[in-house]
């Protein structure tokens, strides 16, 4: 890794580093921003601002090492949802679900992604596009054309369609700060996250299934 690349926290466990990263996202879920300072953070985790430079080398190194957190789990299983032994049209839907619940508990996922992509340090980019951007595009390429194989989705472009999950996502669980002060639209609750994800699924679904892909849904 280039030396310009933020430091990332090891894999071992840290108790510091580890309230570092809790007070700096339960801060952008409070400000509903991804603009905190170091000394906000110091002071949310009861830690010295200079540990930041310790464990993650800057402010940018502690994000991309909160938002390979936040996504970890998620990205962990794309590769055990594909070997399921069910349906295309299932795992599409299982993997809709655990997309939104994850942008539901971490509400600045995507906000975050565009800041370490386009506007942090020298190398950042290239650190999320191997943890997050690379594979889960690889995933989507890989479970369309399963579900083509089969029968069960029109032939659908991958980018397009993680265009339209991520964007989703982001459009309701970002800005819907935005959406409230013009809308009147309440927070989003876990039944609103349900409601989403079944909202989603019938979107995409109704989408890219085939007859065949809608029998599988329905059975």
């Amino acid at each position: 890794m280039a030396t310009s690349v933020p430091n990332r926290l090891p894999n071992g466990k840290n108790s510091t580093a580890e309230k570092l990263l809790v007070a700096a996202s339960e801060l952008m879920i409070e400000r509903s921003s991804i603009e905190i300072s170091l000394s906000d953070i110091a002071q949310k985790s009861g830690a010295n601002a200079a540990l930041v430079k310790y464990h993650f080398g800057n402010k940018d190194g502690l994000l991309l090492a909160l938002l390979e957190r936040d996504a970890g789990t998620e990205m962990s299983n794309l590769e055990y949802l594909l070997a399921q032994p069910i349906t295309a049209t299932a795992k599409l839907k299982l993997h809709i679900g655990g997309i939104i619940r994850a942008y539901h508990r971490f509400p600045y996922m995507n906000r975050l992604i565009h800041y370490l992509l386009h506007e942090s340090v020298a190398g950042s980019a290239d650190e999320v596009s191997k943890f997050f951007v690379a594979p889960l595009l690889d995933f989507h390429r890989r479970l369309l054309a399963e579900g083509e194989s089969s029968g069960e989705f029109r032939k659908t472009d991958p980018v397009l369609f993680y265009t339209s999950l991520i964007g989703a996502c982001d459009h309701l669980f970002f800005g819907r700060h935005a959406m409230s002060r013009a809308t009147g639209v309440g927070p989003v609750t876990d039944e609103v996250c349900r409601q989403y994800i079944k909202h989603m699924e019938t979107l995409i679904c109704g989408g890219i299934l085939t007859q065949a892909g809608e029998a599988a849904a329905a059975g």
